[in-house]
């Protein structure tokens, strides 16, 4: 996770976290222009997320869900204001894009594939959010609206057209469960690990009780993107399970995920 030092400017950040920021070492860490990221180096260290009004409430009800079931950082404060403001207290350790953790991939594959299935294994009655109705929901929109890229994604390489990839959703949307309690974007960067062992997921945006297949699908994509090969997706689904997944769904969320 990058770190580029700041000066932040605290006129448009709101008075409960000036005391905060005032005398305190300040990094930008954000990994994307729809969200600003800061981690403050005071204590043991925290991450200020500021980001559209409305945009952190999700995140921020299941980071706090996550916490309590031993997964994820403390929420300390959210602010719902003209802004959303999300502050919580840093965990330790690295990200898996880390060079020490891509340097031993095999390594890397196995304990990612048991750190998920350990998460899909957690009981998940007691979650607030569904997650398959707002996937659809999403993609539905986003497909009227124009969206199609499926250059990220090679298995939608088979869909010619935003309308092919969004028949095949239509056909096979039924196949999505609802059981599981995912991540929603298990990707190398939302894994924190301690000397190789789990220390706590982080942006949980996409959150809630879904269908497993959303997160093998980002895992394996991720594996792919950051390794810079398609040799260890064999070995993660072993790792993880076989028995447990089904191609046919894996495909349906390629197809899904052309629409953003």
């Amino acid at each position: 996770m990058q770190k580029t030092p700041i000066t932040p400017d605290l006129s448009g950040v709101p008075s409960t976290f000036h005391r905060l920021l005032q005398g305190s070492s300040v990094y930008d860490s954000s990994s994307s222009p729809q969200a600003r990221v800061w981690f403050i180096e005071k204590d043991s260290g925290y991450y200020l997320k500021c980001s559209a009004a409305g945009s952190l409430h999700h995140e921020a009800e299941m980071t706090h869900f996550f916490h309590r079931k031993g997964l994820a950082a403390e929420v300390l404060n959210y602010l719902p204001l003209e802004n959303d403001w999300l502050l919580t207290r840093a965990v330790s350790g690295e990200d898996c894009v880390s060079a020490r953790y891509l340097a031993e991939p095999e390594r890397l594959c196995d304990t990612l594939a048991a750190i998920l299935h350990d998460l899909h294994a957690i009981d998940p009655s007691d979650c607030p959010i569904q997650h398959t109705e707002t996937y659809l929901r999403t993609a539905e929109h986003n497909y009227r609206a124009g969206m199609f890229d499926p250059a990220h994604i090679p298995e939608a390489a088979i869909y010619p057209s935003a309308d092919a990839a969004w028949q095949a959703v239509q056909q096979k949307k039924h196949l999505l469960r609802s059981d599981t309690l995912i991540h929603g974007d298990f990707c190398l960067p939302n894994i924190i690990l301690q000397d190789w062992k789990p220390s706590a997921l982080i942006d949980f945006d996409h959150a809630g009780i879904g269908d497993r297949h959303v997160d093998l699908f980002w895992a394996l994509w991720s594996l792919r993107f950051n390794l810079k090969t398609d040799r260890y997706a064999t070995r993660f689904l072993d790792a993880y399970g076989r028995d447990k997944v089904d191609p046919e769904v894996l495909q349906l969320i390629a197809a899904i995920e052309v629409f953003g």
